[in-house]
């Protein structure tokens, strides 16, 4: 069985080439213009195991912000795609992950109902993060995959002072929740779920 998804978007403001494989090695090719989402989604693609490869070119002489905000839809419209009808799955994920003083926990659900809970410190609705990301993406990033990848997602920062290190313990938190969510359990036989679909 082959779990990849490729996805291309195009608009008046990014195009975007998304390619991933759940069964891969943590592989990743990432280029979207904005150093510091390129290394989120480097950590990503490595603690999930999935290979990634990510094209983005965007309308940076205005922003990071549709470049970010078009890369996360097609990262979970792919992720949804590789996912197919989620058959031995083990559709539950968690991970608690430090980094330095930054703590996040993530509890996913590979539900096919796209629901958000997210919690960090009012430092990131501030921050500045490298040359040209703001800490509010990093919010607007998990909305734009939940919702296109129909996955239930909690993140909580429980703590943190950096904002470098609460975003990056977010996407590795997030990645292993992920990895352990999309493992095949050989013990569950079609789709995980009584009501016979996800």
């Amino acid at each position: 069985m082959s779990r990849t998804g490729r996805v291309e978007r195009a608009t008046h403001e990014s195009k975007v080439l998304v390619e991933i494989d759940i069964d891969g090695a943590g592989t990743v090719d990432i280029e979207t213009g904005v150093g510091f989402y390129d290394h989120m989604l480097s950590q990503l693609g490595k603690h999930a195991g999935f290979d990634l490869t990510i094209h983005t070119i965007g309308d940076l002489h205005i922003d990071a912000h549709h470049t970010v905000e078009d890369t996360a839809i097609a990262l979970g419209q792919a992720f949804r795609q590789a996912l197919g009808d989620k058959s031995g799955i083990r559709r539950f994920g968690d991970a608690l992950v430090p980094l330095d003083e930054a703590l996040v926990q993530v509890a996913v659900d590979l539900s096919g109902r796209p629901y958000l809970v997210h919690e960090e410190p009012p430092v990131m609705e501030t921050a500045q993060i490298g040359n040209a990301f703001p800490g509010t993406l990093v919010r607007h990033v998990w909305e734009a995959f939940t919702f296109n990848s129909n996955i239930a997602m909690h993140v909580l920062v429980r703590t943190g002072r950096d904002a470098h290190h609460i975003a990056e313990a977010q996407f590795k938190a997030v990645a292993r929740a992920l990895r352990d969510a999309t493992a095949l359990d050989p013990r569950v036989k079609g789709v995980p779920s009584t009501k016979g679909k996800l």
